[in-house]
């Protein structure tokens, strides 16, 4: 099986318009045979985006089009490719009731789903940590040092493999080293060794998969995969799943560093 489990799409309100099309002919021609689209789900119901554009996930009168279009290409594309109709999920420390709701409506829907990290809460406001290294920095000086962003990061990761989401939670973790996306544009050197093993070994006593991303190798200011090599290779020894993911958001970036990441 050559798999590909988290892509966007052009419901995704920061991505592209690409199409669905040119997304999963691009999979097949290069040998993929199954492929996720995991597009952002909904946010919470009664949580305001911090971003400026407010873009994070699709609107929620958006999903059910979303959900009937990759199932409609599916059944399509049967014959060529295994499409599984995805979202990717976000944890926000206070919005576990609504996002347990949400999951609880549409989860039935799902073939498959990524949880992911993407808003801290510090001093009753959140901030979106991977939005600009601006923002990173900002944030940072809020909380009084990068090594606070940091362990305010893995401590939310790690409520998030805890936390009671229902039947429909996401079996699978997203980039569980985001925060690194900013690390050359702080330029300080955290040491979040301990961090990264004790959220594997959590994710392991759990039975969470984890998403073997490979977009932070595009990103200017992180030029890594999220996690590192010697933390999948760790996560082998713990015997966590791997699931390698593009991240994609465009065509374009379909299947990224596949070669370099999955080995």
């Amino acid at each position: 099986m050559k798999q590909d489990a988290h892509i966007h799409t052009p419901f995704c309100p920061h991505g592209s318009t690409d199409s669905f099309e040119q997304y999963i002919d691009k999979a097949i021609a290069h040998g993929f045979t199954d492929i996720s689209f995991t597009e952002h789900a909904p946010l919470p119901e009664g949580f305001i985006d911090p971003t400026p554009d407010k873009d994070s996930g699709m609107l929620l009168t958006q999903l059910e089009p979303y959900l009937h279009t990759v199932t409609q290409l599916k059944k399509q594309y049967a014959q060529q490719i295994n499409i599984s109709v995805g979202l990717e999920v976000d944890y926000i420390i206070g919005y576990e009731q609504q996002t347990t709701q949400f999951l609880q409506t549409y989860g039935a829907a799902l073939d498959d789903s990524i949880l992911s990290v993407h808003f801290l809460r510090h001093a009753h406001h959140y901030t979106c940590i991977d939005f600009s290294a601006e923002e990173f920095m900002r944030f940072s000086k809020q909380i009084g040092s990068v090594q606070g962003v940091y362990d305010l990061y893995y401590e939310t990761l790690q409520q998030s493999i805890l936390a009671d989401l229902g039947a429909y939670k996401p079996k699978r973790i997203g980039h569980p080293t985001l925060v690194h996306k900013f690390q050359h544009a702080h330029g300080e050197h955290i040491d979040d060794d301990a961090s990264i093993v004790q959220t594997l070994q959590l994710m392991a006593q759990h039975g969470y998969a984890l998403d073997v991303n490979s977009a932070g190798l595009a990103k200017q200011h992180c030029l890594e995969q999220y996690p590192p090599k010697r933390y999948v290779e760790l996560a082998k020894t713990l015997h966590i799943p791997l699931v390698f993911g593009s991240d994609a958001h465009t065509a374009a970036d379909l299947h990224q560093f596949y070669e370099d990441v999955w080995q």
